[in-house]
């Protein structure tokens, strides 16, 4: 008795822990069921330029043009049209912000939606769903007429997408991987509680930042089968996916689903990728999309499919598509066995693309020491260019200043020689001349003078029209030997104008007039964006007041230069005597003739080449009197 009794109590405890544990997973299933976390209230979605989707009243307020308007979409896809600094790069979707992270957003109408059993077990379904080449679902906003879905964001578009940017490069080994990734998706999906798709196409396969392919759009079919179907081009361009069996029986809303349909779906995809066009590329260049899913729908002998021809694609790969498009539903192979021909014809490639990356790049480090070695050899080539152009804008110890971050402060230079020229009758010249001849004659003579002045110890400030203007103990003291520089340099450019022939007038004489003074000046950089080297100074003036008063082919000096001039001992000079100048009145002046001393730099060189050209300073130097 004793024996059965404790068989009995076993029995019984056996029973009951049976019914308790069944009771446990009935009672997970309704919490699981009831969990309403999926949930998501309009204001707690934001537009990227940080709006959000709703207001006090709820989403339903929004009609179907503020929801276009404000979601940016265009010709059926979405793209943000006003967006932040988060978005550097092409948007293929309507993007969002949920909780800090940036979200996928599907709209969806729908005149009324019952949260009841079935769309319960749906969404418990494809919360569910976890797995690398599958979307994540985040939640859904059931605020009718509109719904909106939230997804894993997938920032490369879908594979229609990178199918269509040429800019891609789309080698066997990207291709492959792709494909493979869309098959363990799509076998994991039949494996799953969701067990069919029934919306495959290359539209709903997404591709992430890291290039690895998600499936998107499965499952939630009471939230996403619109009320009412629009039978437009975009209806009828879906079908293209759909296998015959099931075209016949196609009538959205409530369209049918079944895993060797999801097969078919893949095939197509298949030839989109192998191709790298739209489904049925070459069909639809001759027919439009009903009368190709009429012929499908017909199932014709032999069947109508895909025309794909002769490609570089495997041999393996066209037989698997080839099978997947079969008319028999019962012939196409299922997901887990594609895996299996994938993985075969996958072998001597990457299967990840993130792998095949780190290859390349391993590739790329063995010769990056050279490649860096190069790359820094041009930069220094760049950056010596970049200084000698500054070097040209400014004095080269200016410029260095400024190249080293400090304040280049004016400064007071005791003594300077500043030589003015200009040409006599240039205004009667200009008027005789085209304004072509005017500059191929300026350029011409200015030439000449560059190289003249390019032996001496002197800096070019600048050129206005016919007037040419020189200084000499600046930035750099040179003693006394700035009125030797300039008077030495003077002799030689008259001595090169008595020569110069004027091209388009040859018959007529250059006359040149100079003048020279010497005397203080103050120096320094003014500006920020294009700073210039200022003279300031009555030095200036009087320079440019004794070349006014000067007569043609002569150069006129001031006594202030005669003084240190004299010091060499070299120059010959001869008294012109009081010459009245505007605004100084009458001065002593004088007329340098020559040197006695020989000048040790060349004698004036030839006309170079136009390669060979080059200003010494081509960028003016202004300066200011007072």
């Amino acid at each position: 008795m004793i024996l059965y009794g404790s068989f009995a109590i076993g029995v019984i405890i056996a029973i009951a822990s049976t019914i308790i544990c069944i009771a446990y997973k009935h009672m997970r299933l309704a919490a699981d069921l009831n969990n309403m976390r999926w949930k998501i209230r309009p204001e707690e979605v934001l537009l990227e330029v940080g709006r959000p989707f709703g207001s006090k009243t709820g989403l339903q307020k929004i009609t179907e043009v503020d929801f276009y308007t404000s979601f940016g979409l265009r010709s059926g896809r979405g793209s943000i049209t006003s967006c932040n600094s988060l978005l550097p790069s092409p948007v293929f979707t309507t993007v969002g912000i949920y909780k800090g992270s940036r979200v996928a957003i599907k709209k969806i109408s729908k005149k009324k939606v019952d949260i009841n059993k079935k769309l319960l077990w749906e969404i418990k379904q494809v919360r569910d769903v976890t797995h690398e080449n599958t979307v994540r679902f985040l939640g859904a906003c059931i605020e009718c007429p509109t719904v909106l879905i939230l997804t894993e964001y997938c920032p490369k578009g879908s594979l229609k997408d990178v199918l269509e940017n040429e800019a891609i490069q789309l080698d066997w080994n990207f291709r492959m991987s792709l494909i493979h990734d869309v098959v363990k998706g799509m076998n994991y999906l039949h494996g799953s509680e969701v067990s069919v798709h029934g919306k495959l196409r290359s539209c709903n396969c997404l591709i992430d930042g890291r290039f690895v392919l998600k499936i998107s759009d499965f499952g939630l079919t009471t939230l996403t089968t619109p009320t009412e179907a629009i039978k437009d081009t975009n209806y009828y361009l879906k079908l293209l996916w759909v296998a015959p069996e099931l075209l016949p029986l196609t009538i959205i809303p409530g369209s049918p689903a079944t895993q060797k349909g999801d097969v078919y779906s893949f095939g197509i995809i298949l030839e989109e990728i192998i191709l790298r066009g739209g489904p049925f590329q070459a069909a639809r260049q001759f027919l439009d999309c009903q009368e190709i899913i009429a012929r499908v729908a017909a199932r014709e002998l032999p069947p109508f499919r895909p025309a794909v021809g002769r490609t570089d694609c495997p041999e393996h790969l066209l037989d698997l598509m080839e099978r997947c498009w079969s008319d028999s539903p019962e012939e196409r192979p299922t997901f887990e066995t594609i895996r299996g021909t994938v993985r075969y014809i996958m072998k001597g490639y990457c299967e990840n693309l993130m792998d095949d990356l780190l290859r390349r790049m391993e590739q790329y480090a063995n010769n990056l020491e050279a490649l860096v070695e190069e790359k820094t050899d041009q930069l220094s080539q760049e950056k010596r260019r970049s200084e000698e152009l500054l070097y040209q804008v400014l004095p080269r110890p200016v410029a260095q200043q400024l190249m080293s971050g400090e304040m280049v402060q004016p400064e007071q230079f005791e003594s300077v020689t500043v030589y003015f020229s200009d040409i006599v009758g240039f205004t009667a010249l200009c008027t005789k001349s085209t304004p072509m001849q005017v500059v191929d004659f300026l350029n011409d003579l200015y030439s000449t003078f560059d190289r003249i002045i390019g032996f001496y110890d002197v800096y070019k400030v600048e050129t206005i029209g016919d007037a040419y203007m020189v200084v000499s103990g600046l930035p750099e003291r040179n003693g006394d030997e700035h009125a030797k520089e300039i008077g030495l340099m003077a002799l030689r450019i008259l001595d090169a104008v008595h020569s110069f022939t004027i091209k388009h007038k040859p018959e007529n004489q250059l006359k040149l007039r100079i003048g020279i003074h010497s005397g203080p000046v103050c120096a320094g950089v003014v500006g920020q964006r294009m700073p210039h080297y200022c003279l300031f100074g009555d030095t200036v003036n009087t320079a440019s007041r004794m070349e006014s008063a000067g007569q043609p082919l002569k150069i006129h000096i001031s006594d202030a230069s005669k003084e240190i001039l004299d010091k060499f001992g070299t120059f010959k000079l001869e008294l012109r005597g009081e010459v009245e100048l505007k605004g100084k009145g009458f001065l002593t002046t004088y007329w340098l003739l020559g040197c006695s001393a020989p000048d040790p730099r060349p004698s004036t060189p030839a006309l170079p080449s136009a390669q060979e050209v080059q200003d010494v300073n081509p960028y003016p130097l202004i300066y200011m009197g007072n």
